[in-house]
């Protein structure tokens, strides 16, 4: 057996390299940042305007989603774009009350004038990416724009990007997602900073220095042609967005973003569907990780652009590194860092400092640069962010274990995000329609609230200690994080059960 300080170094070596390899992506966090204010004034230029404006085939892909669907595609069809040159086609491959929905929308908009099919699967084979690419076969349009049903097309969309296609080089223009329930509830305006802070700052730096960027599988325009000429749609993970947007730009295709063309759409407005979403993206994510970056590592390619997508692609693992820390946050405690117990201070401050660096530092900066961008009183956000970084810490366990999946497990199946329906902040509609979307509680909810208790312990722990009791405001984070997560999830299931029985109840009466 391995002495007791042969086994403190160890811990502590192991805790170092993990620590250390959260620090890097947090650095890199700080790259981006830079690199949004160096490029900030490199926006994308008109080269010219076309004469006849080409063709374009707007594609809605649905499954099951019948408080939706009618809303995307009649605001669709309000889109300001000669009505000759759109086409509209609904794929739905719905198995519910949707199917009859979107084919009375599609005849109604038929009547109206519009160019409208309907395109009904019965199966789900390769799911989005599948009806996405059945949909091309049969496309009309040069050009392809993509709206998820939860999505607000704006009316100028196809008018202000259509013209960047001048530029032969140009293979995809993206438009910045901005959130219909945005102040509907804490967890809502919390997700819309995350997701600020992707699009505003990550989004911009990277397409604005000559990084490569990623399609984010709606509101977007792209060249046919460059979809073909990447191997098209491929839906071997569950991120055929990202996938399909490497292997375009790989091939020398140019992306855009426009950060003031904004299209609004649904955020889930409860945990379960938050961490659904959430696991998708991650698993989607390292499955394009390792799909993808052998062969962007082994090319030709800038080296500016592979260290970009390094970490783009490899950002999932940070949920691992995150798990491991939470886990190991008692035992040095305890050990208080022993390779240095003869120097007080340094181990105390070490492990204050571990925990700054995890939960604040470079979340803050981030996030509070985006939202500086977007609003005049950004300032006023401020006060989101310790529950920002609580739940980024709390949802690790959801995404490490994704991350894992994605590496090592199956491709599994396309899991859509439930969309409730939502028009504004205040639309309290989805708490009635979330009694459709039933869950099974499975063993991950009781394994984030037993870290949450393990980490509340944590607190009482360093609060007893004076050599640790700095980083107990830090722990309060990662507890009250795990503790959110997991009984919101449980109190989502709770609802969802009794609005069951009580619609069972009213019809037995």
């Amino acid at each position: 057996m391995l002495a007791a300080g042969t086994l403190h170094d160890v811990f502590l070596v192991v805790y170092l390299v993990v620590l250390a390899l959260v620090c890097v992506y947090a650095l890199h966090r700080y790259q981006l940042v830079h690199l949004y204010y160096k490029h900030r004034k490199n926006t994308p230029k008109l080269a010219a305007c076309f004469r006849d404006l080409p063709r374009v085939t707007v594609q809605l892909p649905m499954y099951n989603e019948q408080y939706v669907a009618r809303r995307v595609i009649e605001t669709t069809c309000e889109i300001d774009y000669p009505r000759e040159k759109i086409e509209i086609q609904v794929l739905d491959d719905s198995t519910d009350d949707t199917v009859t929905i979107a084919r009375e929308t599609v005849e109604r908009m038929r009547a109206a004038g519009h160019d409208v099919v309907y395109i009904h699967r019965d199966n789900r084979e390769g799911f989005k990416a599948g009806a996405l690419e059945e949909g091309l076969r049969i496309a009309k349009g040069e050009f392809v724009c993509i709206f998820d049903a939860d999505f607000i097309p704006p009316p100028s969309i196809l008018r202000e990007t259509i013209d960047y296609f001048t530029d032969p080089k140009v293979g995809m223009v993206q438009a910045r997602w901005d959130h219909i329930n945005r102040e509907h509830s804490l967890l809502t305006k919390t997700q819309a900073i995350l997701l600020d802070g992707h699009f505003v700052i990550e989004h911009a730096a990277r397409n604005r220095s000559g990084r490569f960027m990623s399609f984010n599988g709606t509101a977007g325009l792209w060249r046919k042609t460059c979809i073909a000429d990447a191997g098209g749609w491929e839906h071997d993970t569950l991120t055929e967005d990202l996938d399909l947007s490497y292997r375009a730009q790989m091939k020398g295709w140019r992306f855009l973003f426009l950060p003031d063309l904004v299209s609004p759409a649904e955020l889930p407005p409860e945990m379960q569907s938050f961490k659904q979403q959430q696991h998708r993206w991650a698993k989607g994510g390292a499955q394009t990780c390792k799909k993808l970056l052998p062969k962007i590592l082994r090319s030709r390619l800038p080296l500016k652009i592979k260290t970009e997508a390094f970490f783009h692609l490899t950002s999932c693992t940070v949920y691992l590194y995150i798990v491991a820390l939470t886990m190991m946050l008692y035992p040095a405690m305890k050990l208080r860092l022993s390779l240095f117990e003869e120097h007080e201070v340094l181990s105390n401050s070490l492990f204050g400092l571990s925990l700054f660096i995890i939960a604040t530092c470079s979340p803050s900066a981030f996030y509070m640069c985006s939202q500086r961008e977007i609003f005049r009183t950004w300032a006023d956000k401020i006060k989101y962010l310790p529950f920002l970084m609580s739940v980024g810490i709390g949802i690790s366990l959801n995404n490490a274990r994704a991350a894992i999946e994605g590496f090592f497990g199956k491709p599994g199946e396309f899991v859509r995000t439930p969309k409730y329906g939502v028009d504004t902040a205040e639309d309290g509609r989805w708490r009635g329609r979330a009694k459709t979307f039933r869950y099974r509680v499975k063993l991950q909810p009781y394994l984030e609230l037993a870290i949450g208790v393990y980490l509340v312990w944590c607190v009482i722990m360093a609060l007893r200690d004076p050599g640790t009791i700095c980083g107990a405001p830090f722990l309060v984070l990662f507890a009250s994080g795990y503790l959110y997560v997991s009984l919101s999830t449980f109190y989502g299931q709770f609802v969802r059960g009794h609005e069951h029985v009580t619609q069972q109840q009213r019809q037995a009466g």
